[in-house]
């Protein structure tokens, strides 16, 4: 059977029983007027942390979430566009798809606002989308590119790639692991399946992004995850695991590479009131710029003594230097 297979078997299973923190740490659930979470959504929410910013969600954006869950996350980017066909949630198990139905009938009982044809639920493979090319703005996932081993990853960030519009956003929550793991825990399926043995380091799991041509990635949250210890898996080491919030920008490609930001920022304290690189960064005395990893770089290139750089905080919440 391969790990894809047993994915499936997993997420079968707790479709038709639903599994609390079956692989997952919960989804934050959005406190927001008039917004109401079914129990069983919050009990198949089987995801790493949340793809739902406000932010993003401006301007009734058409919306498309891979591997729908409970349907939590459906509901809460339904929230924001309230039209029929508004949000497409695609999934390969027929039984995820019946749950999330069933869940959304739910829903409308409990909040007057929701109607379930706001969801266009599809069956579907991430790795080959049934959408149409540059037809959404804003593309999520929670918990489910780790699980894709290499080949696989490159083609389902190619497809969201894809069918995202011009500066449209791929959202995403993922465990991440800046440990090397053995090949017992990484050919596991199960713990593959589980959201485990899968995870990339922050850097694989950037460059995977960048490499597929988003322009602008956004690391906004980081935080821990779980621990795999030598009692009870395959491994010699305590292994630290990680969970990432992230946003990948459809921007084009800078001719000097990706901006990637991971939580810094410049403070100019010089005499003057502000400095100005020349190259469109103008930094305000003592008001601290958020700057992506490469301007970073290149402002301390310039070896100045009245600017101060932050370390990577890996929590970024817009503006800056890009």
């Amino acid at each position: 059977m391969s790990y894809l297979e047993t994915t499936n078997d997993v997420y079968r299973e707790a479709a038709l029983t639903p599994d609390v923190g079956l692989c997952c740490t919960t989804n934050p659930i959005w406190e927001l007027p008039g917004l109401k979470i079914p129990r069983i959504m919050q009990e198949m929410n089987y995801g790493c942390g949340s793809t739902v910013h406000a932010r993003d969600l401006t301007n009734n954006p058409k919306m498309l979430y891979v591997g729908v869950g409970g349907g939590m996350e459906l509901l809460q980017f339904s929230y924001f566009n309230r039209s029929k066909g508004g949000v497409i949630g695609l999934d390969v198990v027929d039984e995820m798809l019946e749950a999330s139905r069933k869940n959304f009938k739910i829903a409308e009982e409990q909040n007057e606002w929701f109607q379930s044809d706001f969801v266009d639920l599809r069956k579907g493979d991430a790795m080959a989308l049934p959408v149409a090319n540059n037809s959404i703005d804003v593309a999520a996932q929670n918990c489910l590119f780790n699980i894709f081993k290499s080949d696989d990853l490159k083609k389902a960030i190619a497809e969201m790639y894809r069918v995202l519009k011009p500066h449209g956003r791929l959202v995403m929550s993922d465990p991440t692991c800046e440990q090397p793991m053995n090949d017992a825990l990484r050919n596991d399926a199960r713990l593959r399946a589980l959201c485990l043995s899968g995870s990339l380091s922050i850097a694989d799991y950037v460059k995977a992004l960048t490499d597929a041509g988003f322009g602008t990635v956004e690391i906004r949250a980081r935080k821990p995850y779980r621990i795999l210890d030598t009692k009870n898996y395959p491994t010699d080491e305590l292994i630290y695991i990680e969970s990432i919030e992230v946003a990948a920008i459809k921007d084009p490609m800078p001719a000097d590479g990706p901006c990637i930001f991971t939580g810094r920022a410049a403070i100019y304290f010089g005499d003057a009131a502000y400095f100005d690189d020349g190259l469109g960064h103008t930094l305000l005395k003592n008001q601290p710029l958020a700057i992506c990893d490469k301007t970073a770089a290149a402002l301390q290139a310039l070896n100045r003594d009245d600017i101060f750089f932050s370390e990577p905080t890996f929590h970024y919440d817009g503006g800056g230097c890009c």
